[in-house]
């Protein structure tokens, strides 16, 4: 049997040429067992808090929180980030992306991806063409090609949790991560150094400094075996669980050579704060549209990203803004992006020095709302946010959100379980519903919020207490909705069967299961 096994298709020789393979499986070789500890190491975490313990700021880092140091500055094509657009590494979005005017796009291998083999493969072609400025498409009657001047690309690789069926290597499942990152190192290091620009990245779903440190072992060694200097990888580390705002000096610590800032990942970061303490009734959430980016918690974690990354000389970038135009219902469409303009003004008065977007139509208002504050400066790094003050308590005040959990929240929360789940197994991971952009980290939001509220036995505003049994009627009462809505015969293209079987795994099982892409990801090809 061979020692390397790499499904087949069409496009796979193009991708995993000879060379690219071997740097693959000596990446993978490399740092797996360690990827593998941290793993083993967080349900360790894991068990202590359903035991009862919380985080806390680490006594054993101290000095790295208390010392006086700061991490590499940024190159010059990172220097001004003011908005960022984000989307899956699909041809056409991506292009649009690239155009938009925001000054960094997002590659998506992970929340906004389902990554079938046909995906992951055909987005390897796509990031190699847009490195290359060769990305272009014609669909019969339109044309598509990249612009003169363009967004500088970051990728964004899977998380450390998942693994890439499709390659199989010592007879394990390769760590998704490394595939996605080495893949693009691989092809597109050299020609992005050549360009001016360099192998950019955000690093999702961080849960401690430890796993910051083992990305920054893999920078270094794909330097080094490619022979491009030190430093050129850069990362933005996504905060996007509560776990690593406790950490986020430490994280920036252990990338220092490599680091790009870090970013507000909020709907991720919701959702961790009902994962890691799903068990504890005090962290119960209430509906999904009340937790707001000023209630306390989670305006204690922004304000503490700002304060630290500025503090060591690094990009502070906001989350997203998940709102997508509807041009068919402009009243929706004006009072939503009043919103939109609101949270950024927030977010650049509070010292972000760019913030993200899901749609080109949002980012010049993005844009407006930076350049009020920045003017013609590229960031505003030297605004060092002294006057920021937050505490543990200050971090996990969850008990302080307010808000109410109702028969409405609970209904929106199953159809964008059912909805988003049917498009990502039918192979779309960025799915547009009720006029919001909703990615596996808004439907984790959803289907853990119905987790807690059926474990903890939660009453509704209108007296009902949240049982599986209530659940169950509501799924099937939404299933019917949804396919009224969408008519039968698009209704039957998705897999709504499979879904709903997914989502009753992640929203009703006794246990919380970690990540709902993990059950799902068996299913798909």
């Amino acid at each position: 049997m061979s020692e390397i096994q790499i499904t087949e298709h069409p496009r796979r020789e193009q991708v995993f040429t000879p060379d690219a393979t071997d740097f693959i499986a000596n990446l993978v070789r490399e740092f797996r067992d360690e990827r593998n500890e941290l793993l083993a190491a967080r349900k360790i975490r894991q068990a202590d808090f359903e035991s009862g313990s919380r985080p806390d700021f680490l006594e054993e880092t101290k000095p790295v929180r208390e010392g006086n140091w700061k991490v590499s500055p940024p190159p010059e094509d990172l220097a001004d980030r003011r908005v960022e657009i984000t989307g899956p590494t699909e041809r056409k979005m991506m292009i649009n992306a690239l155009n938009s005017g925001a000054r960094v796009f997002m590659a998506d291998c992970e929340d906004s991806s389902t990554p079938t083999w046909n995906n992951v493969l055909e987005g390897q072609i796509n990031i190699r063409d847009a490195f290359s400025r060769e990305l272009a498409l014609e669909t019969g009657d339109k044309k598509y090609r990249l612009n003169e001047e363009i967004a500088t690309l970051f990728i964004r690789p899977r998380g450390w949790h998942l693994s890439e069926k499709n390659v199989v290597i010592d007879g394990s499942a390769a760590p998704a991560s490394l595939i996605d990152f080495g893949l693009v190192i691989f092809h597109n290091a050299q020609n992005s150094i050549q360009r001016g620009t360099g192998p950019y990245f955000y690093l999702p779903k961080l849960e401690s400094h430890k796993e910051a440190r083992l990305w920054n072992k893999v920078f270094c060694y794909a330097q080094e075996t490619l022979g491009i200097p030190h430093g050129s990888i850069r990362a933005t580390v996504l905060i996007e669980t509560i776990l690593a705002a406790f950490e986020m000096d430490e994280i920036l610590y252990e990338l220092k050579d490599h680091s790009a800032g870090l970013n507000a990942g909020r709907w991720d970061y919701i959702f961790s704060v009902a994962k890691k303490f799903c068990l504890d009734p005090t962290f119960v959430l209430p509906d999904r549209s009340d937790v707001t980016m000023t209630v306390p918690f989670m305006r204690a974690y922004t304000e503490l990203m700002v304060s630290t990354c500025h503090r060591r000389g690094a990009h502070a970038i906001g989350g997203m803004s998940a709102f997508i135009p509807n041009r068919r219902d402009p009243e929706v469409t004006e009072e939503a992006l009043k919103k939109v303009s609101a949270d950024k003004n927030r977010e650049a008065t509070d010292g972000c020095d760019g913030t993200w977007v899901a749609h080109p139509d949002l980012v010049e208002i993005a844009i407006e709302e930076f350049n009020k504050v920045l003017k013609d400066k590229p960031n505003q790094i030297d605004r060092l946010r002294d006057d920021v003050y937050v505490s543990a308590e200050d971090l996990l005040s969850i008990d302080q959100t307010g808000g109410a959990i109702t028969l409405e929240g609970l209904r929106i929360n199953v159809e964008i379980g059912l909805r988003y789940i049917a498009s990502w197994l039918a192979g779309t991971g960025a799915a547009a519903i009720n006029n919001l952009m909703e990615d596996a980290a808004t439907a984790e939001i959803s289907r853990a919020q119905v987790w807690q509220w059926v474990h903890h036995k939660k009453e509704l505003d209108n007296g009902e207490t949240v049982t599986t049994d209530l659940v169950k009627n509501i799924i099937l009462q939404e299933i019917t909705a949804i396919e009224e809505d969408m008519g039968t015969e698009l209704f039957n293209t998705f897999p709504f069967d499979q879904a709903r079987k997914v989502f009753e795994e992640v929203a009703l099982a006794d246990e919380f299961v970690d990540f709902l892409t993990l059950p799902a990801y068996k299913i798909i090809d």
